[in-house]
């Protein structure tokens, strides 16, 4: 069960701890409106009481040790939906790469019909490409 939303990507998960959503990227909180738009899209999909499944692939933690996961809600599979709604953008790290492929055709299906940040230039910059200093 969703405790707190982190950001678009992260979650705090009773029983489980903080959870990084495998195979996308959101903006960054600090790139104003994007990253809490991101975070409310999580917030809509994990609403606090449901439950939330948690399924993980090849690699259990990152660096930081957060848990690494697919969440799955009442809505469906979590990470897909905001990426399917274009509130976030593939981000491969292998070997956790289970849906890339699902992952990458929602990508597509959002950017090409300028869904959620696609149609705002939320993406102009990637939040990789922010969090490295490579853009605003």
């Amino acid at each position: 069960m969703g405790t707190r939303i982190v950001d678009g990507d992260t979650i705090d998960c009773r029983g489980v701890g903080r959870i990084r959503l495998i195979g996308m990227d959101t903006p960054e909180m600090s790139q104003a409106p994007f990253g809490a738009q991101a975070a409310r899209a999580l917030a809509t999909l994990t609403p606090p009481g449901d439950t939330i499944r948690v399924e993980p692939d090849v690699e259990p933690r990152d660096r930081y040790g957060r848990a690494l996961a697919y969440l799955w809600s009442r809505s469906g599979r979590v990470n897909w939906q905001l990426i399917w709604e274009g509130w976030a953008m593939v981000a491969t790290y292998p070997p956790n790469v289970q849906y890339v492929e699902a992952f990458t055709a929602a990508m597509g299906r959002a950017r090409e019909e300028r869904l959620g940040f696609w149609a705002s230039g939320g993406f102009e910059c990637a939040p990789a490409d922010r969090r490295r200093g490579r853009c605003d």
